[in-house]
């Protein structure tokens, strides 16, 4: 299908939109990660079959969406209100279908936990942990201090951020964007087009860098190591001290559930190398207290508690981890992962048919 985009005017903020397929489609929303954009689906979105509507923001802090701050003390509530008003601006009041890729998980269980009612189904690609990316160290989501230090903008890379800020294309530092891009998005040794690869650098360059934008603000903190999340920006929503979506367990009704997760994904990972507690233990942060105080965070274990929860409660879900795959099995196993994820929304569509 052909991805078209346009600004969409909304209650809160006017958001940059790509979109596909009949405007009395199935509506299916989907919700980029951090440092990326919603052209990073248009490959799921050519993909899909006749019936759905596709609809994937930028959300805000990145792409073309207009610029506002983003409140990292609602952690991705942000992003699930700014969802939630793309959505009512474009006036679906059917049951929408969400899926969220790395930190847009955590923004659809945010959606969803607010208003079980009108979601149809909820696909998580590698989200980030439902205790947050730093800051906790067992499954259930146990702070490793009471600030969360070592977690949100604190744990940033300066360099990274200053590249990303001056635009940097190139390949000679190993956080440049690019760079970054090759070897944590993708599994290691996948390779794309080197026209499509250039696309979507431009796109992690349109992300906004700063105090409340990416990373954030830093806090320091009397515990290791030193410094803390602050109250805006990206990392710092995503810090354990501000998002927490384990309540997806709670909810009613309970839409069906696809978790999908790449086995070589170095960013949400059980030790993950950009978790501070991996980095102490490696001894690449000095100064480290121990597993005792601050051990790498368990994420995959987390999720999967999380969702073994929703399970036991009453609620349905599949999963499928994608051998050889990395962080964004939407790309890297393209193919695999579209004919998962469309599956699923089959069934999801029937189900909630039949019972709405």
């Amino acid at each position: 299908m052909e991805v078209t985009t346009r600004t969409v005017d909304t209650d809160r903020l006017s958001v940059f939109l790509y979109e596909c397929g009949p405007s009395d489609g199935i509506p299916v929303v989907l919700i980029h990660g951090n440092l990326a954009t919603g052209r990073f689906f248009e490959p799921t979105m050519r993909a899909a079959p006749a019936g759905y509507r596709m609809l994937a923001p930028d959300m805000r802090g990145f792409g073309r969406t207009e610029r506002r701050p983003l409140d990292a003390t609602r952690g991705l509530k942000e992003w699930a209100d700014d969802t939630r008003a793309v959505v009512r601006a474009l006036g679906i009041d059917a049951p929408v279908h969400l899926a969220g890729w790395s930190t847009g998980g955590a923004a659809i269980a945010e959606y969803a936990i607010a208003t079980p009612d009108e979601v149809a189904s909820l696909t998580f690609i590698d989200p980030v942990s439902p205790f947050g990316f730093g800051g906790t160290k067992d499954v259930n989501g146990t702070p490793t201090s009471p600030d969360y230090a070592g977690s949100g903008a604190a744990a940033g890379n300066p360099e990274f951020a200053q590249r990303l800020a001056d635009g940097d294309r190139s390949t000679d530092s190993d956080v440049s964007p690019l760079n970054v891009m090759r070897n944590f998005y993708w599994s290691p040794g996948f390779s794309m087009e080197p026209e499509w690869e250039q696309v979507l650098l431009s796109e992690v360059l349109l992300s906004e860098v700063g105090p409340t934008g990416y990373p954030g603000d830093v806090t320091s903190s009397a515990n290791w190591p030193g410094a803390g999340p602050g109250a805006w920006g990206v990392l710092n929503a995503l810090s354990g001290k501000h998002c927490n979506w384990s309540a997806i367990a709670d909810i009613e009704p309970k839409p069906p559930v696809l978790w999908t997760h790449g086995e070589n994904d170095l960013v949400v990972a059980d030790a993950s190398p950009w978790d501070l507690g991996t980095l102490g233990q490696m001894g690449l942060v000095p100064d480290w207290p121990g597993t005792e105080v601050h051990p790498p965070q368990p994420m995959v274990s987390q999720i999967r508690a999380v969702l073994d929860q929703y399970s036991a409660t009453g609620g349905e879900v599949s999963t499928k981890m994608f051998a050889g795959s990395g962080h964004g099995p939407l790309i890297d196993a393209a193919a695999e992962w579209q004919s998962v994820f469309f599956d699923f929304l089959a069934g999801s569509s029937r189900e909630s048919t039949q019972s709405r």
